[in-house]
């Protein structure tokens, strides 16, 4: 329970709607506890109207609820006929009927409005808390357990805060009024009957724990399940071309097996738990019945055949509240597991975060990297060694390197996905630490390796960026990374809807327009991560011609494991195990022979190949 305490400032945010379906419930059952007593007074006056045998006149009268008393003396004081009076009781009861749904209508729009307000609070605060933690997070996490907590956990947090609270206070009420009246109406009776109570409530103690650790186990497979599809979807092409169909479909089955056998030992223990309930309601029923007859026979207790009546009422009043006690307790069993695994995530601090004063400045480009070390922090891989490179506002620089040199992991430090483990990198001579993150990255156009598009069209996709939307410069981008033609192809040319990451375009048409879109920024900073390596050789000529007018004053980083020698490189590094091993322009290093070197002439000699 200690899990659900981080939902109190919900419940105190909605703390009018709570306390008013609070206050609804209890009216609701005010007036469904009166029907025993207006029943009770009816049966015992038909019984002396008409003097039936074995009527005995009671020696007190019973003790109402104040209203009832009003009612009684109103009817009873009358000249009324029987049959009047049965029917002015019969109408009352169905009063009291229809109050009792008015309230509980009113109840539902109030705590069930509410629970679906904090949902919808709750699942913003998740997602948004996605979106704070750095990348590190993102390596040592799976997509099907993040999301697991965001709908599922959420959604059981959401059965505690709507119908576990309306439940539970339902049944808070119902007992107390309930046990209040039959109190007041008989003491002895009503030991007799509440005295399996207590086992009830052992039963639930105990029971209650077992809920616990199962909802914890059942949550955990379910995000294994989750994952496991959440992959498959993802990766169904690899898989039918490896015809790995079978053996997925059988890791899938464990995972549901695994599942399947959680939620049914579950299932076994509310199975036991329901029943057990519905038996002790039965017994408190049956023990009704024979101890108030035993009175009424051997007319002791100032018993008669109204108050069994009245007693055997409230006992089925009892009997759904009573026995919700288990679906309750089972919801909040339930969500506090979820909500311990939704606090878990929350509590996660980011790793890459603003300081205190963030600098909000414009960027003019220069780049200063001053003996950088870089250690992945989820491996252990050292990246980047004693890494120092200066890059003044409007060069462009080539980052050249076999895969694995750290190639791309400048481009991550750059972009603040992560920090340096040491030294410093700084951009205008600020510390990138203390440059505010969302300006950093606003100004910087990053063309990633790994080309993400999202299930929107083409227009969307490449103004991804963008505040507002303009289609002539959408356009403009797209002519710039030469994919113009292939767009004016498409069914609705750039409405166009792309498939889930892209898949319904080929490799060169993704990264074209992932281009653009990094293009549209105009930003003075353009980092480009192995962007040309799905397009063919005359479109990457086109590509490169239109980048020597868009990267004019610009500062740029090519990271490449090709040589462009159509762009004009103010500085070239060639990088091995994360060191630069080789520095100039290319003259510079065709003349020392080394890698780069090599590097050009193994890709001369291909590329006459191919001609």
């Amino acid at each position: 329970m200690k899990h659900l305490r981080s939902l109190n400032k919900y419940f105190w945010k909605y703390r009018v709607r709570l306390g008013g379906g609070i206050v609804f419930v209890f009216l609701s059952n005010y007036f469904n506890v009166l029907s025993p007593q207006v029943t009770g007074f009816v049966i015992d006056f038909v019984q002396r109207s008409l003097n039936l045998p074995g009527y005995k006149a009671p020696t007190k009268q019973p003790d109402y609820d104040g209203l009832v008393d009003k009612f009684i003396d109103t009817v009873g004081g009358s000249d009324f006929s029987i049959g009047k009076v049965v029917a002015l009781c019969g109408i009352t009861i169905l009063v009291l009927a229809l109050l009792r749904g008015f309230f509980l209508f009113l109840m539902r729009q109030t705590i069930i409005v509410m629970s679906r307000y904090i949902e919808y609070e709750q699942k913003n605060e998740v997602f948004d808390h996605y979106q704070k933690l750095d990348t590190a997070f993102y390596k040592t996490q799976s997509t099907g357990d993040l999301m697991n907590r965001i709908t599922e956990d959420v959604s059981r947090v959401r059965m505690f805060t709507g119908p576990a609270i309306m439940y539970l206070a339902n049944l808070l009420s119902i007992i107390s009024l309930s046990v209040f009246f039959m109190l007041k109406r008989d003491t002895e009776l009503t030991m007799y009957v509440l005295a399996p109570l207590p086992i009830l409530a052992v039963t639930i103690y105990f029971i209650n724990n077992t809920i616990h650790k199962r909802s914890e186990k059942i949550q955990q497979s379910l995000s294994d399940l989750t994952t496991n599809a959440q992959e498959t979807y993802s990766g169904i092409r690899v898989i039918k071309s490896f015809v790995q169909e079978k053996a997925m479909l059988g890791f899938f089955t464990r995972t549901a097996e695994d599942f399947k056998k959680n939620v049914l030992g579950l299932v076994k223990v509310e199975a036991i738990y329901f029943p057990s309930i519905t038996l002790l309601i039965g017994l408190s029923t049956l023990l009704t019945i024979m101890i108030g007859g035993l009175y009424y026979i051997y007319g002791g207790h100032n018993i008669g055949i109204n108050t069994i009546v009245e007693f055997v009422m409230y006992i089925n009043m009892l009997t759904f509240p009573v026995s919700a006690i288990g679906l309750t307790a089972s919801m909040i069993q339930r969500a506090a597991a979820s909500q311990k695994r939704i606090n878990e995530f929350l509590d996660i601090e980011p790793g890459i975060q603003n300081q205190p004063a963030a600098l909000n400045i414009p960027l003019q480009g220069d780049i200063r990297f001053d003996k950088v070390n870089f250690t992945y922090p989820h491996t252990g891989i050292e990246a980047i060694k004693d890494f120092s490179l200066h890059i003044r506002s409007g060069e462009k620089v080539a980052i050249v390197g076999r895969t694995g040199s750290g190639k791309s992991t400048l481009a991550q430090l750059l972009l603040r996905m992560y920090d340096v483990t040491d030294g410093t990198l700084e951009l205008d001579g600020n510390n990138i630490s203390k440059i505010d993150l969302k300006v950093l990255r606003q100004q910087i156009s990053y063309v990633p390796q790994d080309v993400f598009l999202f299930s929107e069209t083409v227009e969307n996709n490449i103004g991804f960026g963008m505040m507002q939307f303009d289609r002539n410069a959408v356009e403009k981008a797209a002519i710039k990374a030469s994919v113009e033609k292939e767009i004016a192809n498409f069914s609705g040319q750039y409405d166009t809807m792309i498939g889930e990451r892209g898949v319904t375009l080929s490799g060169g048409q993704k990264q074209r327009i992932s281009i653009a879109r990094a293009l549209i920024k105009d930003s003075n900073i353009v980092v480009f991560d192995d962007c040309l390596s799905a397009v063919d050789a005359r479109t990457e000529k086109e590509i490169i011609s239109n980048l020597n007018d868009y990267l004019h004053q610009k500062t740029a980083i090519i990271i490449t494991h090709r040589i462009f020698s159509l762009l004009n490189f103010d500085k070239i590094v060639v990088l091995e195990a994360g060191r630069i091993i080789e520095q100039g322009t290319h003259d510079e290093l065709i003349q020392q022979k080394g890698y780069y070197a090599k590097l050009y002439l193994r890709q001369q000699q291909q590329d006459r190949g191919t001609n």
